[in-house]
């Protein structure tokens, strides 16, 4: 007897709950859940999970640029080496946004191996080598501007490499004595590491132009 006694207070009050979870508001995702812009940032390689120092000084710098609303999503990856995983997880965002905040401006942007996950995620137009979630035709109407600081492939195809879709849309930053987006003798590239280094682009200068840039594009 008491085992049902137990039985039916444990069923009445799952009922009660389920009448009161009923009663409560449904979360429905509104253009007010969406900002007016955001940041979509892969850090440099070695740097600690987030957007790295050159994100968080380039998402400072947009901020006091403009007063719209400036979100920000760093890009889930190792940054070891490997830039695939990033590459498929920023397209992936991107996509997200742009189906459930259509209205959001879209900035792309990485630092050193972070802006090889650009060059990817851009020019890519076919799944390849790993990269298993190319953008879909009609996702660059979302994206306003596209920074890259320190991209090793510029040393390759010059500046604005990640495609021409994005030419005008697109500031590809680099320090003058940087070896790895100026490809300079590697056989200089240890007396110029500090010039790739995060301070030589955010005491430069480089990463407030390329805020000012992006604002006069959302």
């Amino acid at each position: 007897m008491a085992a049902m006694r137990r039985n039916a207070v444990l069923s009445g009050a799952a009922a009660v709950m389920s009448v009161a979870a009923s009663m409560l508001p449904t979360a429905v995702a509104t253009a007010a859940d969406c900002p007016d812009a955001e940041v979509i940032f892969a850090r440099g390689r070695e740097e600690p999970p987030g957007i790295g120092r050159i994100g968080d000084a380039f998402v400072g710098a947009l901020r006091a640029d403009t007063p719209k609303s400036v979100g920000v999503y760093a890009v889930n990856y190792i940054a070891d080496w490997d830039i695939v995983p990033g590459a498929n997880d920023m397209s992936r965002h991107i996509q997200y946004m742009a189906a459930n905040c259509p209205n959001t401006r879209l900035v792309p942007g990485g630092y050193s191996l972070g802006a090889a996950v650009v060059d990817v995620v851009l020019g890519a137009t076919k799944s390849q080598f790993g990269f298993t979630n190319p953008l879909p035709a009609g996702m660059d109407s979302h994206i306003a501007a596209v920074v890259l600081f320190g991209n090793g492939t510029r040393s390759i195809f010059g500046p604005v490499s990640v495609s021409p879709v994005y030419g005008a849309r697109t500031l590809d930053q680099c320090t003058p004595d940087d070896p790895i987006c100026n490809g300079i003798d590697p056989n200089t590239l240890v007396g110029n590491w500090s010039s790739h280094l995060q301070d030589a682009y955010i005491d430069s200068g480089l990463v407030d132009q390329a805020a000012q840039f992006t604002a006069d594009r959302l």
